[in-house]
């Protein structure tokens, strides 16, 4: 039976963020809230966590996966960032973007594009986010959770855990989310792409 924990969606309980911080360390897939719908959430380089999120997304080796960072500085550990792209990261985050990026050797082979050194990159203002990337002390493996098949993210955390609870070791119920998923931009090369647009105004990037 997965553990279902009832978060401050705004002045998240420290107590709570620990235990779900503990579930994640123990290698466990956890459902969490974002500032762009609910999101499927794992240890770094967790093998297996990766291999679960993989079935229950039905994604194939050529999706990229996301880092959810903590700031501008820890998203430089594990993407290539020059001035041109740091101003523009600077100036949107945190918030609700995606960006792609050429990744660095501090990311685990097993999230990379095979045929692309890239990952997803972004820093999320929602405060259960913020609060579970902090207490971890590294980014969280992550992708938007979309079920098969269909196209927006899931918003509600009891249908989330009727639909998909024997599959995940946590779901945070941080309440309602926005329905849009995160705008997703490339910046591997300038001027950049707007490859999904969502809840983040994309015309700075246009």
């Amino acid at each position: 039976m997965n553990q279902f924990l009832q978060i401050h969606p705004e002045t998240p309980q420290k107590r709570l963020i620990s235990q779900a911080v503990e579930v994640i360390r123990q290698g466990g897939v956890i459902a969490y809230p974002t500032d762009s719908g609910y999101a499927l959430g794992c240890s770094l380089g967790e093998k297996r966590a990766v291999e679960s999120i993989k079935r229950l997304r039905e994604l194939d080796d050529k999706h990229n996966f996301t880092l959810v960072c903590a700031d501008l500085s820890e998203i430089g550990t594990y993407a290539k960032v020059d001035n041109m792209v740091f101003r523009l990261l600077k100036a949107h985050t945190p918030g609700p973007y995606t960006f792609i990026l050429n990744a660095t050797n501090e990311v685990p082979r097993l999230l990379l594009h095979p045929k692309r050194r890239s990952i997803g990159v972004r820093v999320p203002s929602h405060p259960i986010a913020r609060a579970l990337i902090d207490e971890l002390g590294m980014p969280l493996m992550s992708v938007t959770l979309i079920p098969p098949g269909e196209e927006l993210a899931m918003t509600d955390p009891e249908e989330i855990r009727e639909r998909f609870g024997h599959q995940l070791a946590l779901v945070i119920d941080g309440g309602a989310c926005s329905l849009e998923p995160t705008t997703v931009v490339d910046l591997r090369e300038l001027p950049p792409v707007v490859l999904r647009r969502g809840k983040g105004d994309p015309t700075p990037f246009e």
